[in-house]
């Protein structure tokens, strides 16, 4: 409903190809300082893993073998990426990082977390429960089946 007097202004359907398309959203996009993005991500990636390895030279000097504090580690980060997760404080990060929080073990402690607290009104089993495995669904179901596959041809190599 308007005013007295006025019309609403005439709505007109677009009628474009997709490269069309494509041609408006380029010609209106502002243009990413693609390699000030990448320095960027390059540096919180490589902190990132600079960081781990600092925790893993920590927990050695703890008297942790090396096998042990590199579990120590990365449950470490696990945690701490979910911790800002929850805090919201890493999508702060990662918005501006882009690829540099995603490519450690700290996106994937992201991925995991994100929907599962998206979802956590819907109840811990059809809400947190289900979302939770929308990433690592199709992570475990690849991951087991390489495993298999490669684990096939390594014995397939060994008999000949």
């Amino acid at each position: 409903m308007g005013m007295p007097g006025h019309t609403a202004p005439e709505v007109k359907r677009m009628d474009m190809t997709n490269q069309q398309y494509n041609q408006y959203v380029s010609g209106r996009a502002k243009p990413s300082p693609l390699w000030k993005d990448c320095l960027w991500a390059f540096c919180v990636g490589g902190g990132i893993c600079a960081g781990g390895q600092g925790l893993t030279a920590l927990y050695q000097s703890w008297g942790a073998g090396k096998e042990d504090a590199g579990t120590w580690t990365s449950i470490t980060l696990i945690f701490l990426a979910s911790l800002l997760t929850g805090l919201g404080v890493f999508d702060a990060i990662a918005k501006r990082a882009g690829a540099g929080t995603l490519v450690p073990i700290t996106g994937f402690s992201n991925a995991m977390v994100s929907p599962a607290l998206e979802f956590k009104s819907e109840g811990f089993v059809t809400g947190t429960g289900a979302k939770l495995f929308t990433v690592a669904g199709p992570v475990l179901a690849y991951g087991i089946s390489a495993s298999v596959v490669y684990g096939v041809i390594l014995y397939l190599f060994e008999l000949f």
